[in-house]
């Protein structure tokens, strides 16, 4: 069993991989993170490669320590969304875990909202995690 769990390194995503880690942990899973590097014309925050490393291997290693034995983790360029939806299927993910920031009204509309379309053509049942976690 694959669980996919897409990270933005907001402040969200620690509880986000504690909840996926746990989910993998009694499942006996593979815990895939993933970063998706968005092209800078969306207007997304570009998070220089050094960063984006230390803060894979932070979030990894606290999977580990939340019980998730097999943890790997990847970064990928494009749109978000897609990306995300183009991983679960490469990697035949069973599981998406991902955060939603909550988004409404015009920001949404500008903006996009990543999870929201992940949930709709995701292959494969996607959790949704409203931030906070509680």
């Amino acid at each position: 069993m694959t669980i996919l769990c897409p990270v933005d390194f907001s402040a969200h995503s620690a509880a986000l991989v504690a909840l996926a880690a746990g989910l993998a942990a009694g499942e006996g899973a593979e815990l895939r993170l993933l970063h998706v590097c968005e092209p800078p014309e969306t207007g997304a925050a570009a998070v220089a490669p050094a960063d984006c490393a230390a803060h894979l291997a932070r979030l990894q290693a606290a999977a580990g320590a939340a019980g998730a034995a097999h943890v790997t983790t990847g970064v990928l360029r494009g749109e978000a969304a897609a990306t995300i939806v183009a991983e679960a299927r490469h990697r035949r993910a069973d599981l998406i875990v991902i955060g939603a920031h909550g988004q409404t009204g015009l920001s949404r509309f500008l903006m996009g909202n990543t999870a929201e379309a992940v949930l709709r053509t995701a292959p494969c049942p996607t959790l949704l995690v409203r931030e906070p976690l509680r």
